[in-house]
């Protein structure tokens, strides 16, 4: 299983805006939308093998976690408005204590980063950082691993501090965006995988 977990720090916690202007009435959910598809997305196909956390910490009900499934998925096109709307609408639904289902594979629940870790406490963390040590000089356990990233604004130092048990890793030697890191990630676990 490969994990990804994103932190949109900005991103709106209600499913009130619009499709037509992610970027400005939703927090950077576009931001987050583009790691849905990157995560997911292949020619002609999805990841069945892949989750994605998305962390929501914007305005107005923090925190919530939206959940990816990709051996449920269903209702995702390659294109940031279908994963727009799948992040919309499990933003629409009323939580309680418990998770909820919102659409196939995509469930929410009132969470934050802590608890994303806690899910991932048997898998290989790994901390996608520009200072970390090179992807390609890494074990990267490809059957069993979580990748943590951060959005526009990177992952705050109290947050960091959640990750001590995490590696952290680079995917090159730029600053790329968060949804290219994870294209790369998905790279090199493919290149292990087929040798």
């Amino acid at each position: 299983m490969r994990q990804f977990i994103v932190v949109g720090h900005k991103a709106a916690t209600s499913g009130d805006f619009t499709l037509d202007d992610m970027p400005g009435s939703a927090g950077r959910i576009d931001i987050l939308a583009r790691c849905v598809t990157a995560a997911f997305v292949t020619s002609f196909d999805i990841r069945r093998d892949t989750q994605v956390r998305l962390v929501l910490l914007g305005e107005p009900d923090p925190p919530k976690i939206i959940r990816f499934e990709g051996s449920e998925l269903k209702y995702l096109n390659p294109d940031e408005r279908s994963a727009g709307a799948l992040i919309r609408k499990a933003l629409q639904v009323k939580l309680g204590t418990e998770q909820r289902r919102s659409t196939k594979g995509v469930y929410v629940e009132r969470a934050g980063l802590a608890e994303a870790l806690r899910h991932s406490d048997e898998s290989a963390l790994f901390y996608l950082h520009e200072h970390g040590k090179d992807v390609r000089d890494v074990d990267l356990h490809a059957n069993n691993a979580a990748f943590i990233l951060g959005d526009h604004l990177g992952l705050f130092e109290e947050e960091e501090e959640q990750l001590s048990q995490a590696q952290r890793i680079r995917v090159g030697p730029i600053k790329l965006h968060t949804d290219q890191c994870i294209t790369l990630v998905h790279n090199e676990l493919d290149r292990l995988c087929s040798t």
